[in-house]
């Protein structure tokens, strides 16, 4: 008798959109009788919602009043296509990621962004989630080509939770009453509490006003402002010069440090006066590795807007309720073995584990052979589905070169296991996997490997071999391997 186990709700389907959606599972239904969303399934697409949801979702996310002012805006994406919407003038920024989270039926996993971008300067930065975006366009002139984009920055409160990959020790120090010794479980605090003074401190190339040189100074990051010394490195106040607060400027990275403004290196970024569109206005300053480049810019948001920063960062979290989300999942859906006459929960996690895994495999065969059927006669069966599963993924990206990946993971934010898969450019039959570790992307190679007349894949020369690059992804994402670190966010693009 053959034997058949899977996954089956126990409770009905009633609650699965719920727990594919935390942001539904906080609005109430309008309809009485009804508890919760209804879904036949869950979402196998985890970048996507069901459209049906938007109406409802867009009422519990974005409370606006329909009476006052509005404004038309126009935003773009990484492809430079754009959509022009009607908004409130009092919108903020995580309000219109809300609108174009709900617009394109993304999943809300608190990465999507709104980024200033000022093509004149070769400049653009994060417009943080409270800000009002009315204020940033009112700053911008009349004859210069500035730009809102949306898309995912899995940096922008990474430190938050791993601060010791934004603020190495040899940058950091906090006031006297510690010694100078930093406490690293307490590095964001004294960052947010005004009572207490942290210091970011190295050298920097900073840009001469008025002229092409750029000259490295020793320069010192406090709760007052940035300053340089004129006397190598010497924190003495005679020998501080005052360089910028943030009390009226905004931190931008520079895009074109060396092409635009002739940096010594690429890791460029700039203050910029609030009330400023011109390049007299910038401040531009350099750092020698994208480490510390990142350390200064994180450590400027912080001490400019504080505990707002926190704030922005923790909101969503609370909005979602976790805990109540835990237990939707947990009463909606059990392990069931349909193997025997009556059917029966399983309770063993290895088991369940188990069975998980067997009919994954199961579907995959059932995939392969469904799409070896409409191959030629004279291709393999095996060849078909290692071509054709991947193409559908949302981390695969086709034919983009070296620079374009690079390009798009630095845009998404440089975080650990940020990854995407690509055509290899000089070498049209393999792979290539572009991660970020340790805010550096590098590229590894997936070769194709002949097994017995069947096609496979590996990155690890042929020591770990897979069916395809689905296997693959899906591996890394549990073991890290050869990599330096486990697969965790994919490179996702979206049409506005």
């Amino acid at each position: 008798m053959s034997t058949r186990q899977g996954l089956r709700s126990a409770r009905g389907t009633d609650k699965l959109s719920a727990w594919n959606d935390p942001l539904a599972a906080n609005c109430k239904r309008s309809n009485k009788g009804e508890e919760s969303f209804s879904s036949p399934v869950p979402n196998p697409f985890p970048e996507l919602i069901p459209s049906t949801l938007s109406p409802l979702v867009s009422e519990c996310l974005l409370p606006w009043t329909k009476s006052g002012a509005t404004q038309v805006i126009k935003v773009y994406n990484e492809d430079n296509t754009s959509r022009a919407v009607e908004v409130p003038s009092d919108i903020t920024a995580r309000d219109i990621c809300q609108l174009f989270i709900l617009k394109n039926h993304c999943i809300d996993d608190h990465s999507w962004t709104l980024f200033e971008h000022l093509s004149h300067l070769g400049i653009e930065r994060i417009i943080e989630d409270h800000e009002s975006v009315m204020e940033v366009l009112s700053g911008w002139a009349m004859d210069t080509d500035s730009r809102l984009y949306f898309r995912k920055n899995f940096a922008k409160y990474e430190f938050f939770r791993k601060p010791l990959d934004f603020f190495p020790d040899h940058m950091v120090s906090i006031s006297s009453e510690t010694n100078g010794i930093v406490d690293h479980s307490q590095l964001i605090e004294t960052f947010l509490n005004s009572s207490t003074c942290p210091e970011i401190h190295g050298h920097l190339h900073a840009k001469e006003q008025s002229r092409k040189s750029w000259k490295k100074f020793y320069f010192v990051l406090r709760r007052s402002g940035l300053y340089f010394s004129n006397k190598g490195t010497s924190k003495e106040p005679r020998h501080l010069q005052f360089i910028a607060d943030f009390s009226d400027s905004d931190i931008y990275t520079d895009l074109s440090a060396k092409k635009l403004h002739g940096a010594p290196t690429d890791y460029g970024f700039c203050v910029k006066s609030t009330k400023g569109s011109s390049a007299r206005d910038l401040k531009l300053l350099c750092a020698d590795d994208e480490q510390a480049r990142t350390c200064w810019i994180t450590a400027m948001r912080l001490l400019k807007y504080g505990m707002q920063l926190y704030q922005n960062f923790i909101q969503p979290h609370q909005k979602q309720k976790p805990s109540l989300m835990r237990s939707i999942s947990e009463n909606a859906l059990v392990a069931m073995d349909f193997s025997g006459q009556k059917t029966r929960v399983i309770e063993n996690p290895s088991e369940v584990l188990s069975v998980a895994v067997e009919e994954g495999l199961s579907w995959r065969r059932k995939s392969c052979h469904r799409l070896s059927g409409h191959g030629s006669p004279s291709t393999s069966q095996s060849s078909v589905p290692n071509i054709a599963l991947h193409l559908a993924q949302p981390w695969f990206h086709g034919k983009l070169s070296r620079d374009e990946a690079q390009r798009l993971i630095s845009q998404q934010g440089l975080t650990d296991g940020l990854f995407l898969l690509r055509d290899s450019q000089s070498n049209p039959k393999t792979f290539v996997l572009s991660l970020c570790h340790m805010q550096k992307i590098k590229h590894f190679q997936i070769l194709p490997v002949d097994d017995e007349g069947e096609l496979v894949y590996s990155l690890d020369d042929d020591h770990t071999r897979f069916t395809d690059l689905i296997q693959l992804v899906e591996f890394y994402q549990l073991n890290r391997g050869v990599l330096p670190c486990k697969l965790k966010h994919h490179c996702a693009r979206i049409t506005l």
